[in-house]
């Protein structure tokens, strides 16, 4: 089997991708920082940083194939300057390390933060977009380094690019924003909730539509990959009913969840630990992440489970870890 490279496989997302690939039995091999763990896979650990392009360079050599998942993936840094270190210039040196090795294939994980929301239907990837529209520095990060991506892909290289909408399920570890959301519902944390909508979608979904992509996508393209558009109240509702527990029932006006972002963000600048409401989640909040797959589901053959078993298995696996 020719040899695949995975960026983030320590990560939720990437370690979903790594273990599709090692189900299905290709080699893997995966990029880690000094210290990360690949839990429950067998894979080639290589060391590396997205900061070190000699790293990289050693990392692709001999493979086929490139998964780019890693990303610093934080909605409140102290240091922004890391995110773009690490989103921007990380995959301008990942691509340049893959373009040297001759890698074939090469699959880049955007966001669904990068694709326009026009707010009187649902986002696709012609929606327009510009980074004026990314609230924050993850999003700008993310914009920018899709831009990195696309630049590539028209001089040649064969970058295909997809875009995950809020992937949850098991061995969300960090956890992610999304997956945080479930563990503080289960802990009791969140009494309130603010009028928003997310695109869920299974992250074992996820992750095999990175493989479709790598399979049937044109380089230079984007697919959303995602599934059902939820409010966030909905969402509530049917962690309520999986879990045993009531869902909150009091709605935080925008300009209160506004203030409360802004102070407790201040502080978290003055203390250097995280918001309990960072001002970049409040602001992504004011718009409905509401997007349709379709392109997808055409052109790889995407077709994504209902995320009701997705959210159980979280549910389950959160208080199987003990983070609640």
């Amino acid at each position: 089997m020719p040899l695949i490279l995975v960026t983030g496989a320590s990560g939720f997302l990437g370690w979903h991708v790594a273990r599709v690939l090692v189900e299905r039995g290709h080699s893997v091999r995966a990029l880690c920082r000094p210290g990360s763990q690949i839990r429950e896979l067998e894979v080639e650990r290589v060391t590396g940083d997205l900061r070190d392009p000699a790293s990289l360079a050693r990392a692709s050599a001999g493979c086929e194939t490139v998964f780019h998942v890693a990303a610093d993936y934080r909605l409140w840094s102290k240091n922004p300057s890391e995110l773009y270190a690490s989103n921007v210039e990380g995959t301008r040196n990942l691509l340049a390390a893959a373009e040297g090795a001759g890698v074939r294939r090469i699959v880049y994980t955007s966001t669904v933060g990068c694709i326009g929301m026009p707010g009187d239907r649902t986002g696709d990837e012609t929606t327009p977009v510009s980074i004026g529209d990314m609230a924050g520095h993850y999003k700008r990060s993310k914009w920018l380094a899709e831009q990195v991506a696309l630049e590539k892909a028209r001089g040649g290289l064969p970058v295909i690019i997809v875009n995950p909408t809020a992937p949850i399920g098991d061995h969300d570890w960090k956890p992610t924003p999304t997956g945080k959301i479930i563990a503080d519902f289960l802990r009791g944390k969140l009494p309130a909730f603010v009028d928003t909508g997310l695109n869920l979608v299974d992250a074992r979904d996820t992750a095999l539509g990175h493989l479709l992509a790598a399979e049937h996508g044109r380089p230079g393209e984007r697919y959303i990959l995602g599934c059902e558009n939820l409010t966030l109240e909905q969402i509530l509702g049917r962690l309520a009913a999986i879990a045993g527990k009531p869902a909150p029932t009091a709605k935080v006006p925008y300009a209160l969840a506004y203030a409360a972002g802004v102070a407790t963000t201040a502080w978290a600048n003055v203390t250097g630990r995280e918001p309990i409401a960072p001002l970049e989640a409040v602001k992504m909040a004011r718009k409905k992440m509401f997007v349709t797959h379709a392109k997808a589901a055409r052109d790889l053959g995407f077709s994504p489970a209902p995320v009701d078993g997705a959210l159980r298995r979280a549910v389950n696996w959160f208080r199987d870890n003990g983070y609640c």
